[in-house]
């Protein structure tokens, strides 16, 4: 579970782990229109969060990708961040972004899902300030409401779902829902109108997505009932009508339900937001996982239609514990304007080590995912060896770091071990080209690259 061509300075792992600045390039924007441009130099950056460790690490994207000399990892005891660090937290279980504060820098939205305040149930999302510095100038945090058995930040959400230009943030915690006015910073928050989640639920994600043009921008959580079957389901509306229009997809044993992972993107090029769960217990026909696709349309989802590794043109075998599915990002990577599909397979035998882990792309044909390509840790050019239990895959995000109009493919393989340093983790980034994903420069770094080191650090959790 070692990671080859892995060095950085020592210099820039001290100043990393403190969470201070990192010599930034590019010249910053006051108007950047990016989510996830932190520093607003025009390119999205790579958020790598590490609950275990109660971190996130921000790489700074360029025309040249991501390195670990331009970034800034960040923690409860950063200056300026509210909080302090405990074990139990959870800092960096949940990562999403936005400008909350409309300075044009895109701003670091953090769940900690473990967070105990006195007086309140479990859990807080902190929102920490970008800027031209990096992060500089605080941030602020929200707790728990009342209205929930705790677990608060387990999933968030930046979106503009009253339509009204301006986008609002959404988080689940372990039983329940909430948006918030005044861009989360008045501390208003505002639940579910009809409550339709099942008693005994622990909620474990959110994705939001227009999924039905006409009802605005619409809302999937997922979770595991009390009896351990799986819950997925889709609420749209608006503003003063959450709930009321909700519609459980999939539960139980259902395949095309969810518990791990889902994720939005245009698969067929209709306009629509299509949804793209995956279940990594499930195969229709099978054992080692699936993913399904659900077509976004007027008024409602298409017919679920989904894929296993014994489905046509899927790579590899159909096996127990690969985990197809425990992770999945939809981006356009060939640049045809159709979202292709990274699928993590944490669990998959390479060249018979088990629990090795790897990436499928599965590439969108006219909204059929009918070929693809698996990448691990022995494909040509990919830095590292496959050995078991390093889970290669855990985590899985397409978006264009570089600027030049493909997706690119980060992963994360939280099992990694450093040396004789078990399960710190490690990240790799491989660029989207004109002809697909490229393992040719591929970009790599661990958490001792950060001071985000130790046994059990788990870097490379979530990848956003």
């Amino acid at each position: 579970m070692r990671v080859r061509n892995l060095a950085v300075t020592a210099s820039v792992a001290v100043l990393a782990a403190a969470g201070l600045t990192l010599p930034l390039a590019g010249v910053a924007s006051a108007a950047t229109a990016l989510k996830d441009d932190f520093n607003g130099d025009g390119y999205r950056d790579l958020a790598v969060g590490s609950p275990h460790s109660n971190s996130v690490t921000v790489t700074f994207g360029s025309a040249g990708g991501v390195s670990e000399g331009r970034a800034v990892t960040v923690t409860q005891d950063t200056a300026g961040v509210p909080g302090v660090t405990e074990a139990e937290d959870e800092f960096g279980e949940n990562v999403s972004s936005g400008d909350v504060d409309h300075d044009g820098y895109a701003d670091l939205i953090v769940g900690a899902p473990g967070e105990r305040v006195g007086g309140k149930p479990s859990g807080s999302v902190t929102v920490v300030k970008g800027g031209k510095n990096g992060f500089t100038s605080g941030g602020h945090v929200l707790n728990a409401p009342a209205d929930t058995g705790g677990r608060f930040g387990e999933a968030t959400a930046w979106t503009d779902l009253d339509d009204d230009g301006s986008a609002q943030l959404a988080v689940v915690s372990g039983d329940n829902w909430w948006y918030y006015s005044g861009a989360g910073e008045d501390g208003r928050a505002h639940g579910l109108e009809v409550d339709f989640i099942p008693e005994g639920i622990r909620l474990e994600g959110m994705v939001a997505g227009n999924f039905k043009v006409e009802d605005g921008v619409g809302f999937v959580l997922y979770g595991e009932r009390a009896d351990g079957g799986a819950w997925t389901a889709h609420m749209n509306g608006g503003v003063g009508d959450y709930g009321y229009l909700a519609e459980v997809l999939g539960e139980g044993d259902d395949p095309t339900a969810t518990r791990d992972a889902a994720t939005a993107g245009d698969v067929n090029g209709d306009g629509r937001a299509d949804l793209i769960t995956g279940n990594s217990r499930n195969g229709r026909g099978g054992k080692g996982g699936s993913v399904t696709v659900r077509f976004g349309g007027e008024g409602k989802f298409g017919a679920p239609v989904t894929y296993s590794q014994a489905s046509a043109g899927v790579p590899g075998a159909d096996e127990a514990d690969d985990a197809f599915g425990s992770a999945v990002s939809a981006g356009d990577v060939t640049g045809d304007g159709l979202a292709d599909l990274a699928v993590g397979v944490p669990g998959e035998t390479v060249d018979t080590v088990g629990g090795a882990g790897s990436v499928v792309l599965l590439t969108s044909g006219g909204g059929a995912f009918t070929s693809g390509k698996a990448w691990h840790q022995e494909t040509a050019g990919v830095p590292g060896v496959a050995e078991a239990g390093d889970h290669f895959g855990t985590s899985v995000r397409l978006k264009d770091i570089n600027k030049n109009g493909r997706a690119d493919l980060s992963t994360g393989a939280t099992g990694e071990d450093i040396g004789a340093t078990q399960e710190v983790g490690a990240v790799w980034v491989l660029r989207g080209t004109a002809n697909g994903l490229t393992s040719s420069s591929v970009a790599s770094f661990n958490g001792t690259d950060f001071g985000v080191g130790g046994v059990g650090a788990g870097f490379g959790h979530t990848v956003r």
